[in-house]
């Protein structure tokens, strides 16, 4: 048998043996940490999309990931079934195809030295205030006619949320020796609860139900009209001589719901992420009629956050204008069409399609409304709310947890104060998401 050369040596092949060995293992072990890193991923973007709060969790504060991330873009673009389709918050991205067509009619170019003060109007109570805003608010609620304005001051927030806690500062007495009391009928908008004792206020306290609210003293009874989340038209339930309303009126716009007549209350809450879908502007209004509460509001939020950008005001205004604009001046151009116009048959439609479904599977049921003559389309029409409040029926007891198991993600009633057979479903998001959460509801009655 013939030697080997000496550049292979038993040596040399040793030294190969133990590369060829550790190269497979490397191997080994890089797939086993992609299969595991793969898993991961595909649980982050379940929770991404689920948001990891258990508590009563405001649509705000929970900061629900609507973005996907890379991970569940590939899964979506394998496949329908395995995406998240997440329904649990209020991100009113239904609107973004009418204002993508706007182009100029809703966009403003703000300059660099602009809007550099604290101040806007040091004679208003509220100071911070841009003019421009104010105006267009009025202009507003004048051409929908579902608000009074006359002998009301404007107090503008970041969003209805910072100017709930403003009104809650506002109506509480100051020397109290214990806090009063806040409460709504159930359901309940599920903010509210962790909104009002988030900070352990010693001015005010969530105390639950109106309905069962038995307790003597003053009081603040939050009305939420439309109601978050069932859509039903609502009124004060407590009814007590010591007792404050806050009305939050936030879906009160002539898409979600007829507009009856104008609201008549001491204090009322808008704001524009639902009555034109920008959530993010960070922009709401109050219509308070007494002037210490509104001195009071202002107060609170000069005190957090030393007013309200104005450059988000000045572009709220400016896409007030356009919806303004796009009904006063309707006909004018063929191109154009009204927003509210746009946005009830949107939200027709979508309601339309639901009910469809859930009458074929008969696992869920919806609420019934009763129609009502809406004063700004000049007809009678049925509400057809942002949310749907929807319930399973037979032994399903939780119904979040069973449409979670189909990748449906919604909030479940227990946040609402009421059970779990409950959930609540956002109707605004984009028209993708709707479709699948319609092909998913229909697919689940043959399981």
């Amino acid at each position: 048998m013939a030697k080997l050369p000496t550049v292979f040596s038993l040596r040399h092949l040793l030294v190969l043996s133990l590369a060829l060995n550790l190269s497979l293992i490397l191997k080994l072990v890089y797939e086993g940490e992609h299969r595991r890193s793969s898993s991961n991923n595909n649980h982050s973007c379940f929770e991404a999309q689920r948001g990891t709060s258990t508590n009563s969790n405001p649509d705000k504060s929970r900061m629900l990931i609507s973005l996907p991330n890379s991970t569940c873009t590939d899964q979506t673009a394998r496949g329908g079934t395995n995406r998240i389709i997440n329904l649990d918050h209020g991100d009113p991205t239904v609107y973004e195809t009418y204002w993508r067509q706007t182009g100029e009619k809703s966009t403003i170019l703000i300059p660099g030295w602009q809007s550099m003060s604290y101040f806007s109007d040091v004679s208003n109570i509220c100071w911070f205030l841009e003019e421009e805003f104010g105006r267009e608010v009025l202009r507003l609620h004048r051409v929908v006619g579902n608000a009074i304005t006359e002998g009301r001051h404007i107090v503008v927030g970041t969003g209805s949320s910072q100017l709930f806690l403003a009104a809650l500062y506002a109506l509480s007495p100051p020397d109290a020796p214990q806090p009063i009391s806040v409460v709504c009928a159930s359901p309940y908008y599920s903010s509210y609860p962790s909104m009002t004792d988030h900070l352990k206020s010693g001015l005010y306290k969530w105390a639950g139900d109106a309905e069962s609210f038995d307790k003597d003293g003053p009081y603040i009874e939050v009305v939420t009209s439309p109601n978050n989340p069932d859509g039903h038209v609502r009124g004060s339930k407590v009814n007590r001589s010591q007792g404050y309303l806050v009305h939050d009126l936030a879906y009160y716009w002539p898409q979600y719901t007829p507009i009856s007549s104008p609201a008549d209350h001491d204090l009322t809450l808008f704001t524009v992420s639902k009555s034109t879908g920008h959530a993010g502007m960070r922009i709401g209004w109050a219509l308070v009629k007494d002037h210490e509460v509104a001195k009071k509001m202002t107060k609170f939020i000069e005190l957090n956050t030393i007013g309200v950008s104005k450059d988000s005001q000045l572009r709220a205004a400016k896409v007030l204008r356009a919806v303004s604009d796009s009904w006063e001046l309707q006909g004018n151009s063929q191109e154009d069409e009204s927003f509210f116009k746009f946005s009830h048959k949107l939200m027709a439609n979508r309601w339309k399609q639901l009910r469809l479904v859930v009458e074929q599977n008969g696992l869920f049921s919806l609420p019934k409304f009763s129609t009502a003559f809406c004063t700004f389309f000049n007809q009678v029409l049925e509400p057809q709310p942002a949310f749907v409040w929807l319930k399973c029926e037979g032994n399903v007891e939780d119904c979040e947890s069973f449409l979670r198991a189909h990748n449906i993600l919604t909030r479940s009633g227990t946040h609402f104060g009421v059970n779990p057979k409950y959930v609540r479903i956002s109707m605004l998001d984009n028209d993708e998401n709707f479709s699948q959460f319609l092909d998913r509801l229909s697919a689940i009655k043959s399981q």
